[in-house]
């Protein structure tokens, strides 16, 4: 098995070098590490011994290492509920996170929130000492990966928070991606930003996603059916492999694989200073951007949103001790002129889901089990001739 906990993009094409006419202004990087202090690592996991393994760990810390437990103002949508990201009820509770944030696969939420409270415990040990609410969330790996063998550890969270950096970031196959697959072909990880441009005033608007979602015919790029047109194979979808592992389980003979299970985890980072409520509202935003790509969002697909802001740095602390009549003071943009803030979380969720499609490639995983990459070909020739 290998475990590469390596964040780099080796530059590989991404979706607008395939042609794809997209919206807005990105940052420099085109990925949530355009947000300033912002890092991302990964571990990967791939391997056919004991176990076919085709799985990770991807890690999110909204401040860096050295301020991973300062809080920051976050707030959570959800499209469908079938899925899973821990510390959701403290974030509604009081707006906020104070940890770092994770995304692996389904079966792997209890072993990675370990890796995060131990690495939290020998990094920040204060914060350890009163409470921890790690963000963990999860999409299902099982078609390609062994997903009950129990390959991801407590120490490779810890790896992929280590791995942690700023800069250009992979994207596809890696970290909690790995074994994912979107519309039908090989899916994973995906990334996005936009730069919002107000007056003198410049903020970054960044997303990465897990990608796990969506049926083969629903796939839209920008407009364009490519998903239903594709030639590409979709054992996935068109095998019968899901009714016959359930039935030699004792399941029903019944039981099927659905067209668009799966799930998506979509993490929105920005700098522009927000207020909970204002998080929330861009977290409700992402199904937007999501739909843009063709999705209807099935029952079987846990679609959770978390949107944070890095702005405002010391506020919305919660400590035991503090003083009766402590007063913090929060700016935030002005609800009047978030709409641009809107527009990039639209912009840059279409993109990181394009993004996730094109930077993936084929994988066989489990019992031959295969997933095939959306064809670069077929892309370019959709917007060949577009400006």
């Amino acid at each position: 098995m290998t475990s590469a906990a390596q964040p780099r993009r080796d530059s590989p094409p991404r979706a607008r070098d395939l042609g794809v006419p997209l919206d807005g202004e990105p940052g420099p990087e085109n990925a949530i590490t355009d947000v300033p202090g912002l890092t991302v690592g990964y571990t990967t996991l791939v391997g056919d011994e004991p176990v076919a393994t085709r799985t990770g760990v991807t890690a999110i810390l909204p401040r860096g290492a050295d301020l991973a437990g300062a809080p920051c103002a976050a707030g959570i949508a959800v499209l469908n509920g079938n899925g899973e990201l821990t510390g959701r009820s403290w974030i509604e509770e009081a707006g906020q996170l104070q940890t770092p944030i994770a995304i692996t696969n389904s079966h792997a939420v209890g072993a990675v929130h370990q890796g995060v409270d131990e690495w939290m415990a020998e990094r920040h040990p204060a914060a350890a000492a009163q409470w921890m609410l790690p963000v963990v969330g999860e999409t299902w790996d099982g078609y390609l990966n062994s997903i009950n063998a129990g390959a991801v550890r407590p120490e490779h969270a810890r790896a992929a928070l280590d791995s942690a950096a700023s800069g250009a970031i992979a994207e596809g196959n890696v970290g909690g991606g790995t074994g994912m697959n979107c519309y039908g072909f090989k899916g994973g990880t995906g990334t996005s930003s936009r730069v919002v441009r107000a007056g003198e005033q410049q903020w970054t608007v960044g997303v990465l996603l897990q990608a796990n979602f969506g049926s083969r015919r629903e796939l839209r790029v920008v407009g364009r059916p490519l998903g239903r047109d594709s030639a590409a194979p979709c054992p996935m979808e068109e095998s019968d492999w899901f009714e016959r592992e359930v039935e030699a389980a004792g399941g029903a003979p019944l039981d099927a694989a659905v067209p668009g299970a799966g799930s998506v985890i979509v993490v929105v980072a920005t700098d522009a200073p927000l207020l909970p409520d204002q998080c929330r509202a861009l977290a409700r935003r992402v199904p937007l951007g999501l739909a843009r790509t063709g999705t209807t969002g099935s029952h079987f697909s846990g679609d959770i949103f978390l949107a944070f802001s890095t702005a405002n740095d010391g506020a919305l602390r919660s400590r035991m001790g503090t003083p009766g009549g402590t007063v913090e003071t929060l700016a935030h943009v002005s609800w009047g002129a978030i709409d641009a803030l809107c527009t990039a979380v639209v912009e840059a969720t279409e993109e990181a889901v394009l993004n996730a499609l094109v930077a993936a490639r084929d994988m066989e995983g489990r019992d031959g089990h295969a997933s095939f990459a959306l064809p670069h070909d077929e892309v370019r020739a959709a917007f060949a001739g577009v400006a």
